[in-house]
């Protein structure tokens, strides 16, 4: 249930209302589970943004990739019960960012500034990086063969996700070396390390790119297929990529757009689609 004081945060994505999963332990980790446990066609494992399960969005979101009954989805605390706390998002990610003045979103900004340099110190890239791979070590060593597993990133988690579809990352399963997902979509990915994150990617990848994203920049998307394409002329296999275009495409796009405003709100809608469109395809 979201807390009293966090309506803004359930206005903030297209889906309102109270999330319908429930949160228990999956592979050693907390984790908002919702949809089919029966015989889903596939698993969808979500990593969020910096605000976890703490923002209801979040789990909104993951509810709609459950709606159709097709797929069991996991949203794991991959931060392990230290989210960035809510204040936070409504300064760095507003709902809607008309209504902040330039003077409140700095003065807050830097009245945040030290407890969120203490957060990221709390979670530097080798132990984060640790925390999810083993939970899809966990889970692909715990499911069928016959069942695929796609993975979601927001923000953050973006970076992450990708890197589950690394060939560094695959691991041996029934004698046979098997990635660690089998497709991966991207929304708004932050802290990319280009070429180290992409260039041996071995699993269909869906990125999804603001337009004017100031924390994630889309030179970011030319800087990808450059990589890619040169791969292929160098005789490298490569898996299908796809790269979507998000107007206006402020940060947060695909968790925190304002719905009362219609082309952030068919950002927030399309991004969605995109997320099951891909795993459509590939799951």
């Amino acid at each position: 249930m979201a807390p009293p004081d966090c309506s803004e945060c359930i206005k903030g994505t297209v889906h309102e209302g109270q999330p319908i999963g429930k949160e228990e332990m999956v592979h050693g980790l907390n984790t908002y589970v919702v949809g089919n446990r029966t015989n889903p066609r596939g698993i969808i494992v979500v990593y969020s943004d910096i605000f976890g399960l703490l923002l209801p969005n979040n789990k909104l979101i993951v509810d709609q990739y459950a709606k159709s009954g097709e797929y069991l989805v996991y949203l794991p605390d991959f931060f392990k019960g230290d989210a960035v706390p809510l204040k936070i998002a409504d300064l760095l990610i507003p709902v809607n960012a008309k209504k902040q003045s330039t003077l409140g979103k700095y003065t807050g900004i830097l009245a945040s500034a030290p407890s969120f340099v203490m957060w990221m110190t709390r979670h530097k890239e080798g132990p984060t990086n640790e925390v999810c791979m083993d939970f899809l070590q966990k889970l692909r060593r715990a499911t069928p063969s016959s069942q695929k597993i796609g993975m979601v990133g927001f923000c953050w988690g973006g970076k992450y996700a990708i890197r589950a579809g690394l060939e560094s990352n695959k691991i041996e399963v029934n004698g046979s070396k098997v990635p660690l997902v089998d497709a991966v979509v991207a929304l708004h990915p932050s802290h990319l390390a280009i070429p180290a994150d992409v260039e041996t990617l071995v699993v269909p990848t869906s990125y999804g790119w603001g337009q004017e994203d100031p924390q994630v920049s889309i030179e970011s998307k030319g800087k990808i297929e450059d990589i890619h394409a040169n791969a292929k002329k160098a005789g490298r296999k490569v898996p299908e990529m796809e790269h979507k275009v998000y107007k206006p495409g402020r940060h947060g796009f695909a968790v925190r757009g304002n719905p009362d405003d219609p082309q952030e709100r068919a950002c927030l809608e399309d991004s969605v689609k995109q997320v099951l469109n891909w795993f459509g395809r590939w799951l």
